[in-house]
């Protein structure tokens, strides 16, 4: 996002999420705002992002200190896997225009900065529930807009409006999914693979995948999309224990474990420690 606010041919695809209306960009003060017809007003705050959330949060998403880690861990290249293949799945140029591509828990914006440096025509919109988050996906790309939205309700996009849509590790909304993509868009959606992380997940006490996470994924997306292809994609990573800490830190185990028992845990792996990053890509059509 830039110093002027939200990407204008972004802001033609968002909607008021009290009424539906279109938006606007309005200043405010020295500052900027998003306001539809009906002047419903939504603040852009100054680390770049804008608030389009209809009421309070339910849930407030990732900790800074999660979001601090996930950053430091990304930046060292340990995921790049992950956005390599959501780069080599994605749309190209050829339609012309700029098309929209909406990453429903965005995090911080790494995975969707890949995708956009792939395909230099494209706009982004950075969708999540954590302030921490979007405050680094705000800065993640020139081309990424970043919204507060809580991405188990109706989503701020148009209908019909997003050209491929990212769910990478995050909730899936498969009725509002379908209805922001075009009738030809896609939609990518990366899960952990049965050995994701596998080498830590006893030594360490972390959560496991889930057995039937695949099925799961089915039936979230069920009567709304077909899938088109799954691929796996795997790296196994040689981590110092700082980084395996930064690894445990920025996930969803981090809400589950004792930091001190972690540490103890982490030494006794000794240095340098494999670790195995698995995880499945699956590409739906709209059903």
């Amino acid at each position: 996002m830039n110093a002027a606010g939200p990407d204008p041919r972004v802001v033609d695809r968002l909607r008021c999420p009290v009424c539906r209306a279109g938006l606007a960009a309005a200043s405010v003060g020295t500052g900027h705002a998003l306001r539809c017809p009906r002047r419903h007003s939504f603040d852009v705050a100054r680390q770049g992002y804008v608030n389009l959330l209809a009421g309070r949060a339910p849930h407030s998403g990732d900790t800074a200190e999660m979001v601090a880690a996930r950053t430091d861990f990304l930046a060292a290249g340990h995921y790049d896997v992950i956005s390599a293949a959501l780069a080599d799945a994605g749309i190209d140029d050829a339609g012309g225009g700029h098309p929209l591509v909406v990453d429903a828990g965005a995090g911080t914006g790494q995975h969707l900065a890949a995708v956009l440096a792939a395909v230099p025509a494209a706009v982004g919109l950075a969708l999540d529930i954590s302030k921490p988050a979007l405050r680094r996906a705000a800065r993640a790309h020139p081309r990424v807009t970043a919204a507060l939205a809580d991405t188990w309700q109706r989503l701020p996009v148009a209908d019909a409006s997003a050209a491929l849509l990212l769910n990478v590790f995050a909730p899936r909304n498969g009725a509002e999914f379908r209805r922001v993509l075009t009738p030809t868009g896609r939609l990518l959606v990366v899960t952990p693979a049965t050995d994701h992380l596998n080498e830590l997940v006893a030594a360490l006490g972390l959560l496991r995948v889930d057995p039937a996470k695949a099925d799961r994924v089915a039936a979230s997306l069920a009567g709304h999309f077909a899938e088109e292809s799954s691929t796996l994609h795997r790296r196994v990573l040689t981590l110092s224990g700082a980084e395996v800490a930064t690894l445990v830190g920025m996930g969803p185990s981090a809400w589950h474990t004792d930091p001190a028992g972690l540490a103890a845990r982490i030494d006794a792996l000794g240095e340098p420690v494999r670790v195995t990053v698995a995880v499945r890509l699956g590409v739906y059509r709209p059903a």
